[in-house]
């Protein structure tokens, strides 16, 4: 029975050495409503981007990360649509699935808007179970089905104006259970999706007519879990480039940069230098993220 806890432990763990069950960014300032379905829309244009992330780079069954995303704006209705796909595997777990988000934007002075956001989730939890049939054995969890459906929602609030962007948000907010066990044994542990509190936000400072620095942060929170705290900046040079520097405490740096085509298309690439807990091996413990955006401004 113990097996059985430990396994259901590491299926609702998912990735993430802090135990998040949902992916994590670096650059998640510029995936659109990654962590807040009311930052659907706020920027009244539509965008469609994608990425991919790899981490604890030389380790087997690193996690990898790959995301489609993208949001668009209708004025009229004040409405902000959006969502993404993603898939997402480590070692012998992999999540599938989609998130939509829908955002109802109400003006306020000086061309602000204040956002409330809907999020919902569907997700498909499967296990490749030949990767750990030798270490498990006949633990009853083997008897179970590879494969499990679940859905979730969550919500948001946002305050988006011309220089200052603040947003809070819950995803997972039903907390779904797995039932990956089946079996009629007594369970001390019950794997389920958890709750995630985040906390964000971004400041555009113009520094002349062509430089731009943006402050921006995430509080990530859930319940018996490490608090994450992510913050940097990022500078853009006359809309065609830009690089950063951000900090994950207790656990990585991060270094960024990237360029834009003619103030639409948007190519990024982020290197995270692990500190802990993974700090020395062979092929050393980093991540590396890019990602491509295009936004359809007039």
């Amino acid at each position: 029975m113990k097996r059985i806890i430990i396994l259901t432990f590491f299926l609702a763990a998912g990735m993430g050495i802090n135990a998040q069950q949902l992916m994590t960014a670096s650059l998640y300032d510029q995936h659109g409503t990654l962590f807040n379905p009311a930052t659907a829309g706020a920027k009244r244009h539509a965008a469609i981007g994608a990425s991919y992330r790899t981490m604890w780079d030389g380790m087997d069954g690193a996690p990898k990360t790959t995301l489609l995303f993208g949001s668009g704006y209708l004025p009229n209705a004040k409405i902000g649509i959006g969502g993404y796909i993603y898939n997402d595997v480590t070692g012998p777990t992999r999540r599938t699935g989609i998130q939509t988000a829908y955002a109802y934007h109400i003006p306020l002075n000086n061309d602000a808007l204040f956002s409330i956001g809907l999020e919902a989730r569907f997700q498909q939890f499967a296990i490749d179970k030949g990767k750990i049939q030798e270490s498990l054995g006949n633990d009853p969890v083997m008897g179970a089905s590879e494969n499990r459906f679940k859905g979730d929602a969550g919500l948001g609030l946002a305050y988006t104006g011309k220089k200052f962007q603040a947003g809070i948000s819950v995803s997972q907010l039903i907390q779904s259970k797995l039932d990956v066990y089946s079996g009629n044994l007594t369970r001390n542990e019950e794997a389920r999706l958890y709750r995630h509190f985040y906390l964000h936000g971004s400041y555009n400072w113009n520094v002349d007519g062509a430089t731009k620095i943006i402050p921006n942060f995430l509080v990530t929170y859930l319940p018996n879990a490490p608090t994450e705290f992510q913050a940097g900046a990022r500078v853009e040079h006359s809309d065609i480039f830009w690089w950063g520097l951000s900090v994950r405490a207790k656990q990585s740096w991060m270094l960024s940069a990237g360029v834009k085509i003619q103030r639409k298309f948007n190519i990024g690439y982020c290197f995270d230098i692990y500190s802990n807990p993974l700090s020395v091996y062979d092929k050393g413990a980093n991540a590396h993220e890019i990602m491509l955006r295009y936004d359809f401004l007039k």
